[in-house]
Order: C-alpha cells, then structure tokens, then sequence
C-alpha cells in the first residue's frame, strides 16, 4: 500500500469514528451483543488493533456510543468483552460494579458530552466485591479495612435481603443472585438518584441497562429489571 493510500485510509477510519451519527440506544445495545458474540467465538474484529497513526488521529476527540459501568475485575475489559476499539466505550471502572458520587459524575458526563443514549452497568460472575460483602456480614469480628469497607456498604443491602432467604445455605446461589441483585440496585440508583439522568430518560435520550458477564463462557447476559 502506498503513502497516499495509507493516508486515505487513515482519514476515513478517523472521519468514521468521529463523525458516525449518533445511534439509537437499541442499535446501541444490539451493536454491543453483536460484539459480545464475536468475542464468544473467539471472532474477534481486526479492525480494532489500531497503528500508530490510527490512535494519533483518534488523540484529539472520542465519540463513544455507549456508556459501560462494570466491575474492575481484571477478567472483566469491556472492550475486549463487547470486541470494540479505542474510543467506542466511555468505561467506568470499580470494585462490584457501585455507584458513588463519582461513578454517577462520570455517567452524567459521558451522556451530556458525548450524546450517549445507553448505560449499562455490567456486573459478572465470581465476583470478589460481592463474596468480600457476603464474608464481612457472616463474619462481622473480622471486618475488612475502612476502604473496603466503603465498597461493602454500597453492595450490603443486595446482599443482606438474600440473607434472610433459604439461600443463606447455600453460598454458591448466594452469590450468584448476589451478583444480578447487586446489578439491579446500581442500575436503580442510576435511574433515580440523579437530576441529569432523570432528565434525560424522561426525553427518551437514555435508557440505563443491566447486564451479567460469565466468566465461565465469556457470554454477556442483558437483564430484563
């Protein structure tokens, strides 16, 4: 390929990424499950491996398409998960998946700024916020540092109202429905604890999701809440 041909096709990846038109939150989500499923495959999109010019390009703006508040977990990358490159995904990134000041900050400046129509909080299985929580509250003599505390106190109330169920005796579904209902409570926290947000859903220009990563099977599951 020739210099003039890299450059054409330089201009057009760049144009594309930062010109694309804004989509609708289900093409959104319909593009993340396509992505998902390439990952699951192991068909994973060339296009995303970027060259040195590519990213410098890419340097000066984003235009993601979707919002992603999932886990820190480093089994967990959203853009390798949904198979999307740099500048697609406005990602946030904690420990199970909470929501604090700062997460919902981040939320509501992705959507504002860059016109996203779709959040998705994205929790997954095995998840060590969620077994820290479970450990913490069948052990209360042995709290862990005040720091972790601050991310056990955010996942508790999904954990705790499961405790007083049957699942109490049996700690595998315990934390396996600790997981989805822990999604559940960041997804509601974000749909109603926040003005901007709010707004936004009322004028349909945002819907908030919940979904849940297997680590067994790489395969994404969309919650219907």
């Amino acid at each position: 390929m020739t210099f003039k041909q890299q450059h054409i096709k330089l201009l057009a990846y760049v144009n594309q990424k930062l010109n694309a038109p804004m989509i609708t939150a289900q093409e959104a989500l319909e593009r993340l499950k396509v992505g998902n499923a390439r990952f699951v495959k192991g068909e994973v999109s060339q296009q995303n491996h970027l060259t040195h010019q590519e990213r410098a390009l890419l340097a000066g703006e984003q235009n993601p398409f979707a919002i992603i508040l999932g886990c820190s977990d480093s089994r967990v990358p959203a853009e390798m998960v949904f198979d999307q490159g740099l500048g697609d995904l406005f990602v946030i990134r904690v420990a199970g998946n909470v929501v604090a000041p700062s997460q919902v900050g981040s939320v509501e400046f992705a959507a504002e700024r860059y016109d996203c129509a779709v959040v998705v909080v994205l929790g997954h299985s095995h998840c060590g916020a969620i077994q820290a929580t479970i450990d913490t509250l069948m052990h209360p003599e042995q709290p862990p540092s005040s720091n972790l505390m601050s991310i056990v106190n955010r996942v508790r109330p999904s954990v705790e109202v499961l405790m007083q169920t049957e699942l109490k005796n049996d700690l595998k579904k315990l934390s396996t429905h600790a997981v989805r209902s822990n999604v559940f409570s960041s997804v509601n926290q974000l749909r109603h604890g926040s003005a901007v947000l709010e707004s936004l859903i009322e004028k349909g220009k945002l819907i908030v999701v919940g979904a849940e990563y297997s680590l067994e099977t790489g395969e994404v599951t969309f919650l219907d809440f």
